[in-house]
């Protein structure tokens, strides 16, 4: 199967394409750094020549209300594109829980890719996945100041980013579901202490203050972004992964 990867250069697109590869596929990443701009639509049309699926893990370049009017241009661009090529499936990566904080921006516009997915002119499948290992120290950069990191006890279930990207390949090598398929880690943690375990493992002496006001994860209920009946949970256990 031929599989373009959008966004494919990047942290978990490049683990897509390898898990891929890995399951004997054709796979192929694209960026911007390739030739391709979402945007513009420049490279798009050679990027999905002869593919069977392409898979969409970009992400907007910001993280505010902006980033509504580049899944909304990007999206558009790449879907008819994808048509146009004759795609038999489109499969977006997404961010379990982002329909449920309606209170940060980026998910809204998550949100608003979904319904653009899901209304488009191609077979599609909505992979929802929980914040990766991989992005702890960037949640935890978010909200240091002078050797203390604040962060507030919203529930977090994180999943490596290996074993998402594989998750996200099986999936892509099938049918299309029409709907929304949810992969998480095997373990929920409060984001406070998902810090201090952090730091321990790493011999960083910040310290973290709970502070239920800080950051972005602050406006999302308590246990919005952790799984629900029907996900798919992976093996690797965070302190394992922290410590291999």
């Amino acid at each position: 199967m031929k599989c373009a990867v959008l966004g494919g250069t990047g942290l978990i697109g490049a683990r897509i394409v390898a898990a891929l590869t890995a399951a004997g596929h054709d796979a192929t990443p694209h960026a911007r750094s390739t030739g391709v701009d979402l945007l513009t639509g420049e490279g798009l049309a050679p990027a999905l020549a002869g593919a069977d699926t392409v898979i969409d893990a970009t992400q907007s370049p910001t993280a505010d209300d902006a980033s509504a009017d580049f899944f909304r241009t990007a999206t558009g661009n790449l879907l008819a594109a994808a048509r146009d090529a004759g795609v038999r499936h489109a499969v977006l990566l997404s961010i379990v829980g982002v329909d449920r904080v309606p209170g940060l921006g980026y998910y809204r516009a998550k949100v608003l890719q979904e319904e653009l997915y899901a209304t488009g002119p191609v077979p599609y499948s909505l992979v929802r996945a929980t914040q990766f290992f991989e992005y702890v120290d960037e949640i935890m950069s978010w909200t240091t100041e002078r050797g203390t990191v604040r962060l507030p006890t919203t529930l977090l279930q994180p999943v490596a980013a290996d074993d998402a990207a594989r998750a996200v390949a099986a999936l892509a090598a099938g049918r299309p579901l029409h709907g929304v398929r949810d992969i998480a880690g095997p373990e929920v943690f409060p984001l406070d202490d998902l810090a201090r375990i952090t730091l321990a493992a790493r011999g960083d002496r910040r310290t973290v203050r709970t502070d239920p006001t800080a950051g972005p994860f602050a406006t999302a209920p308590a246990n919005a972004l952790t799984a629900r009946d029907g996900t798919h949970l992976t093996r690797t256990r965070y302190r394992d992964w922290l410590t291999g």
